[in-house]
């Protein structure tokens, strides 16, 4: 019992390989680990498992996020796919030592809502980005608010970024933008191609910080936004900031952490 005669209650992450629960991204080459894990380790329902064991690569892993966003359920995961920077090497030995010993990386998603030309509203979170991009020949023009005053009057680019630290070696990297340590309590906003500003490369923005994007001749240059996987076209104004009442729980072996790894990515190695 605890102070005042409660129940204390078990932190679901005290023990995260008790339970395993293994999920594939469908591959052949995951589907045969999957099978032959299920065999050695047993599996739970994800719903009920302590750990999540994704098989696959990142496209998986977020969609793993995605699907149970917001449990806090830790998520192990091993490379089975193309691109595993967000997985750990895929081995079948010791798997309860080693999800025993991983290292716990805290991870917030972005909250993107956003209003699309006749008025309709949509929302999502992005555990990597959201990113405005032109859907024609005609260059975005966009306009950047931050936390209510106008920043930028006018951006004309193929597009803008809004990226997590987790993401910022995404997307992100690809458009030049700046690689942001794990912990960082900062937001990456970066352009796509800019044409004006011509020497405006983006900027950091406190993780507390509210980013609307408003584009301008919306009807002549349509913008459409995505926000990972999930795609909204024709947008006139889209509002970006950090969720921090959501979190995700990644497990990565000793010495190959996610913070780890963004370190190595800032050194070219």
């Amino acid at each position: 019992m605890g102070a005042g005669g409660e129940a204390e209650t078990e932190d679901p992450l005290a023990n995260p390989a008790r339970t395993l629960a293994f999920l594939s991204s469908g591959s052949p080459e995951a589907e045969e680990a999957r099978a032959r894990l299920v065999e050695k380790y047993g599996d739970a329902p994800p719903e009920e498992a302590d750990c999540i064991v994704a098989l696959g690569g990142d496209g998986l892993m977020l969609r793993v996020l995605h699907r149970y966003l917001g449990d806090g359920k830790p998520i192990y995961g091993m490379n089975r796919g193309s691109v595993g920077f967000l997985m750990n090497q895929y081995r079948e030995t010791s798997l309860r030592k080693r999800i025993t010993a991983a290292k716990r990386s805290i991870i917030h998603p972005l909250l993107m809502q956003a209003v699309d030309a006749k008025g309709s509203e949509f929302r999502a979170h992005a555990i990597n980005d959201v990113s405005l991009l032109r859907q024609t020949s005609q260059i975005a023009k966009i306009r950047i608010f931050v936390d209510g005053k106008e920043a930028m009057a006018e951006l004309v680019a193929d597009g803008v970024l809004v990226s997590t630290p987790a993401g910022s070696t995404a997307y992100n990297l690809s458009a030049h933008g700046p690689i942001l340590p794990l912990n960082a309590p900062l937001m990456a906003v970066t352009p796509i191609s800019a044409f004006r500003p011509r020497r405006w490369h983006g900027a950091l923005l406190p993780d507390s910080a509210t980013i609307r994007l408003e584009v301008l001749e919306a009807d002549k240059r349509p913008v459409s936004v995505v926000a990972d996987h999930d795609e909204f076209r024709d947008i006139v104004a889209v509002d970006v900031s950090m969720d921090q009442s959501t979190r995700h729980v990644l497990l990565h072996d000793p010495g190959h952490s996610l913070e780890e790894r963004i370190l190595k990515e800032q050194f070219g190695y």
